[in-house]
């Protein structure tokens, strides 16, 4: 007996370094290749650089709706490993992707510990392939390491409940206070962290309600610490950004009264079609045959309705059992409120919002494809054998690594040195004209030259124009292109000029610029 238990675990723990070793690989093979390097990554490495060269901050980047501000932990995150990389963007997305390892090995734990061993390895190996996680996972760029955040501070929560420790209350606070400075939507983490304590132990007297609100206080003291860096901004300032949020969710046109129902539709369809089976977003459509897309279609509503009918079922049975009912209450919350929540949100739903959510699916496909090999014996693993072999290869059909990587980070530092080689070492300013980037991962490597450009100020500030030098050079990302008369203000602010020089590098097309000499 004690032999088949050692082999047992054995074979468990060679499992699971498999997947992990499998996901290892799929997010670093020639990560440098395939990372984003763009305007929100060159933003996030000019201020970590700063933050290495002395220049603390309590601020974080912004986010991308509602223009207000994230705590600035992510950039304290990255900053050893950019320092570690010699300040090589490669540095930080080798950090999302340990995160991501992690995140592989905690789920492979919650499925061992909230179903069975197999579910866990059935859950982690899916989540360690699947297309949509890897491209999250190995870019620096702080939603990516939202999934890791959320399932420990749940995992936490879940293990204070159990075991009813109050250090394990104020712990899963502090994760919470990481996680809304990572993303604002970790918000709908914190309603399934509140209906949990609500529901978990519920019953209609006085001590569940003090022993609950004593679960509150704990967790919102752990909270504050772990949003603290964040906090201090907000004290100095008079709490503006988070009136600015207050004034957001209640005012704003793309929060508010009124359910966008098809929004629950369309995020169910992304966490078991996307994730799960790598289905196509609808704008992809065309790239592929009707008949494939009607058998995707198919294989989504299967997947998604045994997976949350059965999990839907053993919450059902749990209810006489404590401990399982502590589980699946959990899944069931994280479930209902993090994908109702969606409902109130009247604007586009991208991939990387539900990072929140992402274990979640593949923990319940894992349970169903967990239970049929146990219960229904030979028969029941023939069929999950096939089903995963179907799903791990059509997953590794998407993956990146199958086709060239975008080399943006190379494109960036070619395209910066180009510019710089062209300037004979005297100032310059400096502007692209793009469709929604930004000129920050150019601005990194002129850092990283010490060739700052020149920022040119408005009249009010610089009404002598000192800040506009004798030479502008402009990037186009958009082609067609010409800069002169453009009317945003880094070359508007440069005055009539005229182009003298205009050459091809590698994806863009760069432009000089002096100042129009009246010929």
């Amino acid at each position: 007996m004690q032999t088949i238990k050692k082999i047992s675990k054995s074979w468990e723990v060679l499992s699971i370094t498999g997947i992990i070793l499998l996901g290892a690989f799929l997010r670093l093979y020639k990560i440098k290749d395939y990372i984003v390097f763009l305007g929100d990554e060159g933003r996030d490495a000019l201020v970590v650089y700063n933050i290495l060269h002395g220049n603390l901050t309590l601020l974080g980047p912004t986010s991308s709706v509602g223009g207000f501000f994230l705590g600035p932990i992510y950039y304290y995150f990255m900053a050893p490993f950019l320092f570690l990389s010699r300040y090589d963007p490669v540095g930080p997305a080798v950090m999302v992707v340990l995160f991501g390892l992690l995140t592989i090995y905690l789920i492979y734990r919650i499925g061992k510990e909230f179903f069975s061993t197999n579910a866990g390895l059935i859950s982690a190996l899916l989540y360690a392939v699947s297309p949509i996680v890897i491209i999250y996972s190995r870019s620096s760029w702080n939603p990516n390491v939202f999934p890791f955040f959320t399932l420990s501070s749940l995992l936490v929560l879940y293990k204070a409940v159990s075991k009813n420790k109050w250090w394990l209350f104020v712990l899963s606070g502090i994760l919470m206070g990481v996680n809304l400075q990572i993303h604002y939507l970790a918000t709908f983490v914190g309603a399934i962290m509140f209906f949990y304590i609500l529901l978990v132990d519920f019953r209609p007297r006085v001590s569940w309600i003090i022993e609950s609100l004593k679960r509150y206080f704990l967790m919102f003291a752990g909270f504050l610490i772990g949003f603290s860096p964040f906090l201090l901004f907000e004290l100095r300032h008079q709490f503006a950004n988070t009136m600015h949020i207050i004034d957001f969710i209640f005012n704003s046109p793309e929060t508010g009264a009124g359910m966008q129902i098809e929004n629950i539709k369309f995020v169910i369809e992304r966490l078991f079609g996307g994730l799960v089976i790598s289905f196509p977003l609808f704008a992809n459509f065309k790239n592929f045959d009707l008949n494939i897309i009607n058998i995707w279609l198919f294989a989504v509503f299967i997947i998604a309705s045994i997976s949350i009918g059965f999990f839907v079922w053993m919450f059902l049975k749990s209810m006489g059992n404590k401990n399982n009912y502590q589980k699946y209450l959990l899944l069931l919350i994280w479930l209902v409120v993090g994908v109702g929540l969606f409902a109130f949100y009247k604007k586009s739903i991208y991939d990387y919002y539900l990072g929140f959510l992402y274990p979640l699916p593949f923990l319940l496909v894992g349970l169903v494809l967990g239970s049929v090999w146990e219960q229904l014996k030979n028969i029941g693993k023939v069929v999950v054998v096939i089903v995963l072999t179907v799903l791990v290869l059509i997953s590794l059909n998407f993956t990146q690594i199958r086709v060239p990587g975008n080399q943006q980070v190379n494109q960036m530092k070619s395209i910066s040195d180009f510019v710089l080689s062209k300037t004979n070492n005297e100032p310059f300013n400096f502007a692209i004209i793009t469709a929604g980037n930004s000129d920050h991962a150019y601005r990194y490597f002129f850092r990283l030259e010490n060739r700052d450009p020149v920022i040119i100020q408005y009249p009010g500030i610089d009404p002598d124009r000192k800040t506009v030098t004798n030479q502008l050079f402009v990037v186009c990302e958009s082609v067609p292109c010409s800069p002169p008369g453009t009317s945003q203000w880094e070359i508007a602010g440069f005055g009539q000029a005229e182009v003298v020089a205009h050459w091809k590098v590698n994806v863009v097309e760069v432009y000089k610029l002096v100042h129009y000499q009246g010929k």
